[in-house]
């Protein structure tokens, strides 16, 4: 018995019984299964049953002609090659056959059926390139997508591991200095909403929030009877205190964090004047991030209680910015800092409160 499953199906309409005789008797002989109609609405009818590999089709038939035809296959099916055979080749009607999808376009009376033969097997190589390239696009979109979310997973593993070293790495700091507990964390939430208001870019707050988690880590140096020092640091105690800005950058620099988080701890304690330290760098050296969490710092500092003094309140803090915003402190990041902290607005209470919940106002 002969398998036909993978034989090619071919639809043959047209309104002559002596072409539609002639040609199917060639493809068939050639090897194709060949299915015949005498209209249009019946190779439709046709079409849907059998579902053919090609189509060939007159133009001029009654009941339903084949632009008519073309339409309805590509409308539905637009992969299916559809090839006209008319004896009426107007030109207009070929290039109108060709704009709504036809693939080739062969002319009755056909001389030689190795013309026809040639264009079938064109059309059948064509169509099957499509196929498998469409099967290679899906399998693609399919790697495209599975990588996507391995990513994703990897990206939310990885944040979550980086999140758990950064605070492992604050507790070590704030376990030797328990008079600031917390200060760190203060820090980096109030300078991640300063960067909010600033309007600038997940990634940056995201960067910005991590170096202010780690903004003091250097303090593991500074030994621990200055850091809890009831009274005021003398000046070798105090120059003692500003090594740790270096000594932070040196234990983050070889961290290889997608910001630049070793040179904000190392900057956070420079001032636009050049007043500052650890380099004395001015306003246009200083890192955004850097002036960012330089002025929460300040403004977390003098809000809460120390060993040598009580907590000046936030009123008073946000005083000393406004103070000296433009001579130590960057503007915008003052200006930012004041309006979250503006209590006539109500979507920022909430912010207060997670700030420093023992605030004096």
């Amino acid at each position: 018995m002969i398998d036909t499953n993978n034989k090619t199906k071919i639809l043959f309409i047209d309104d002559s019984s002596m072409m539609c005789k002639t040609i199917s008797k060639y493809l068939v002989d050639t090897g194709y299964i060949v299915y015949t109609a005498m209209n249009g609405e019946e190779g439709i009818e046709v079409f849907y049953e059998k579902k053919p590999d090609i189509v060939l089709t007159d133009l001029k038939m009654p009941v339903m002609d084949g632009l008519t035809v073309l339409l309805n296959i590509k409308r539905d099916s637009p992969d299916i090659p559809v090839i006209i055979i008319s004896g009426q080749g107007l030109i207009k009607d070929v290039i109108k056959a060709l704009r709504l999808g036809a693939w080739d376009y062969i002319t009755k009376p056909i001389e030689d059926m190795n013309i026809l033969e040639y264009a079938i097997q064109k059309s059948l190589e064509r169509s099957r390139l499509i196929l498998k390239n469409r099967g290679y696009e899906k399998n693609l979109q399919e790697i495209v997508h599975q990588r996507t979310i391995e990513l994703e997973e990897a990206n939310k593993n990885l944040e979550s591991m980086v999140t758990e070293i950064v605070n492992s790495l604050a507790v070590i700091t704030e376990k030797r200095d328990p008079y600031t507990a917390g200060h760190q964390e203060r820090v980096s939430f109030l300078a991640a909403r300063i960067a909010e208001e600033m309007g600038l870019s997940k990634d940056k707050i995201a960067g910005i929030r991590i170096a202010g988690m780690l903004h003091d880590i250097g303090k593991i140096y500074v030994p621990a009877e200055i850091l809890s020092k009831p009274t005021k640091l003398d000046y070798n105690e105090m120059e003692i205190i500003k090594k740790h800005c270096r000594v932070g950058y040196e234990i983050l620099k070889n961290i290889s964090f997608p910001w630049l988080i070793g040179d904000i701890v190392l900057q956070h304690h420079e001032r636009l004047n050049g007043s500052g330290y650890p380099d004395s760098l001015t306003e246009k050296n200083i890192l955004l991030e850097a002036k960012i969490i330089g002025v929460a710092d300040v403004v977390e500092a003098m809000s809460s209680h120390r060993p040598y003094r009580a907590s000046l309140g936030i009123k008073k803090a946000l005083e000393e910015i406004k103070g000296k915003s433009k001579i130590l402190f960057c503007p915008d990041c003052v200006d930012a800092c004041v309006r979250i902290f503006d209590s006539d607005i109500n979507k920022n209470r909430e912010v207060i409160k997670e700030f420093h919940s023992s605030a004096v106002m």
